[in-house]
């Protein structure tokens, strides 16, 4: 389900906010500003730059990320009159592709608009995601982000909500579980696993699905 255009343009924000950094911090920015009535997209717009860094400033390289938004918020309100719907409700390639074409935006940020805002089947490949699939044999170390991609898509029904959930699901195992210093007890994939200290079974595990 596509969310209401005011909840569009936050996902829209919030998926900048937290490059870099924790959601609990993008979220410490977002609140910031909404107290200030700053998050409506034309209002963002037209805010200078050194007001809108000094409210995002919880979430870090507040300068690099105001000058990100306000981007993104111009080019809405220049080239889309200001409607974050009609932006988000274009063809997804072409979408993507002008999400790209914005400063600060790359694959990760741009695919989470696309999924959580837009609504569109894009799966979204973040640290956590390649983590977990490198530990468990999916995929090799380093592996590029669309291949990545690709591996989930290529097995997963196309489907919006199932990536929602499936990401989630990832993010929250790499929370609990799967950290940079991985906490295996308990954890219901250890047998799978190469970092539970396992054998390297490349044949029995690299070709598994997810």
């Amino acid at each position: 389900r596509v969310p209401d255009p005011r909840r569009q343009w936050e996902i829209a924000v919030g998926a900048i906010l937290t490059q870099n950094t924790t959601w609990h911090n993008a979220s410490l920015a977002l609140s910031e500003l909404a107290r200030q009535r700053h998050l409506s997209l034309r209002r963002m717009a037209a805010l200078p730059h050194a007001d809108l860094a000094a409210t995002i400033r919880p979430a870090g390289y507040y300068n690099q990320k105001a000058r990100h938004l306000l981007e993104l918020a111009r080019h809405v309100a220049e080239a889309w009159g200001g409607r974050i719907a009609r932006f988000l409700s274009q063809p997804p390639a072409d979408l993507r592709h002008q999400l790209l074409q914005r400063r600060g935006i790359g694959p990760e940020t741009a695919d989470s608009i696309l999924l959580y805002a837009a609504g569109y089947p894009f799966f979204v490949v973040d640290t956590y995601t390649r983590r977990i699939g490198v530990r468990l044999g999916w995929v090799q170390e380093g592996i590029a982000y669309d291949l990545l991609q690709g591996y989930f898509a290529s097995r997963l029904p196309s489907d919006p909500a199932l990536y929602n959930e499936y990401h989630a699901l990832l993010v929250r195992h790499a929370v609990v579980h799967c950290k940079a210093i991985p906490v295996c007890e308990a954890c219901r994939l250890r047998d799978a696993c190469r970092h539970a200290g396992r054998p390297n079974d490349s044949s029995s595990r690299s070709g598994g699905t997810p």
